[in-house]
């Protein structure tokens, strides 16, 4: 890793499983509709597991400064207005296996619900086999694009 990563301990939580889909908000997965999105805005995210990894980075927290891509407005669903996406490369390591990862970050200023806190990264990430909810793992990011304030 470059000298500007960094890692950062967490542990597999349940989100909300709006990413993959379906669930009571969306009668369809989120990435299934936003991924030719991003794609056509040059992100490709073929080869990516189709759902989001929530890791909590207790007691840390992170803010989105400079992130590699963003996305503002993007209209993926008639169900509520256009959201802003940003993402930023990062790498999870399970097991001793490194793996190729994005954070996804919807911001929040444009979302009407499932909200996330401030210490839950989602992280977009090739398929992670055996990984289970409580599972440790270690999401290293890139402190150029993303701010990490350790808590406690």
């Amino acid at each position: 890793m470059t000298p500007n990563w960094i890692p950062l301990p967490g542990a597999l939580a349940r989100g909300y499983r709006v990413a993959s889909g379906p669930s009571q908000d969306y009668p369809y997965g989120a990435l299934d509709r936003q991924r030719p999105l991003f794609k056509a805005r040059g992100l490709d995210l073929d080869g990516y597991f189709n759902g989001t990894l929530n890791i909590d980075i207790r007691p840390a927290t992170f803010t989105m400064l400079k992130p590699e891509y963003t996305f503002s407005l993007v209209q993926w669903t008639d169900l509520h207005p256009p959201e802003t996406f940003s993402f930023s490369r990062c790498r999870a390591v399970y097991r001793e296996v490194e793996y190729e990862g994005w954070v996804y970050y919807p911001h929040p200023e444009t979302k009407l619900r499932n909200f996330q806190n401030p210490s839950l990264l989602e992280v977009i990430a090739r398929p992670i086999p055996g990984i289970a909810y409580g599972d440790a793992l270690v999401v290293w990011v890139n402190l150029d694009e993303i701010s990490v304030r350790a808590q406690g």
